[in-house]
């Protein structure tokens, strides 16, 4: 059984809450809640998200002060953020948004049908980066254990498939990146695109480090 992703909801309206449960049940994802920026906090010390909704406007600790809490930590720093907010201070705040090392910035009330699209990118590009993390992790080990010939031409062929499985998730990229200079994209867009073509970077050079014969030891990327 392939483990759910979580994804952690961070507001402190009940209703809110509730509504993005609503969106996001599509997702068949595992959503946790907190109900201030110290709960989220406290919930990311213990356990691995794919992305953090964060309701910019919250009592004491709000969203931008929550977002660079968890930015400084190593073990959180890389998973995305996208704010959500009710009001709209124009391109200053949302300027300090992603400033606060948020990939995208939504404004409410915002579309559920967008919001869940943009969710699920997050969710799949972790759910594919652990995959080959747990593939590549399986496979270093049978390379260094200097298994039998049957063995080594299986790693071979996971290695190989692994590679081609990534190239498949590169091209996609590419093109979305095309398609975003062709159409002029918002910032979120953009960053968000920027944030995917990081990733696969990281995955790659892991990958390429598996290659027999190579003497380097490959260094995974983060889950997030």
């Amino acid at each position: 059984m392939v483990q759910k992703a979580k994804i952690l909801l961070v507001d402190d309206r009940p209703e809110n809450l509730l509504a993005l449960e609503a969106i996001l049940s599509a997702l068949d994802q595992t959503l946790v809640r907190a109900s201030s920026g110290e709960e989220a906090l406290k919930a990311l010390l213990t356990d691995d998200f794919a992305v953090i909704l964060l309701d910019v406007q919250m009592p004491g600790m709000d969203g931008f002060e929550t977002a660079a809490h968890i930015k400084r930590r190593e073990r959180t720093r890389d998973i995305p953020i996208i704010f959500l907010t009710a009001i709209n201070h124009g391109p200053h705040h949302t300027f300090r948004g992603y400033a606060a090392g948020a990939v995208d910035y939504i404004s409410k009330p915002f579309d559920p049908w967008v919001l869940r699209a943009k969710v699920s990118v997050f969710v799949e590009l972790y759910m594919k980066n652990c995959q080959l993390r747990e593939q590549a992790a399986l496979l270093r080990l049978q390379l260094e254990g200097g298994g039998s010939g049957g063995q080594v031409k299986e790693s071979a062929g996971l290695l190989a498939e692994l590679s081609a499985r990534l190239a498949a998730v590169e091209e996609q990229a590419e093109a979305l990146s095309k398609q975003l200079d062709d159409d002029s994209a918002d910032a979120a867009a953009v960053a968000t695109a920027a944030h995917l073509e990081r990733k696969l970077t990281g995955l790659r050079r892991a990958l390429d480090a598996l290659e027999p014969g190579t003497g380097a030891t490959p260094t995974l990327p983060s889950q997030n």
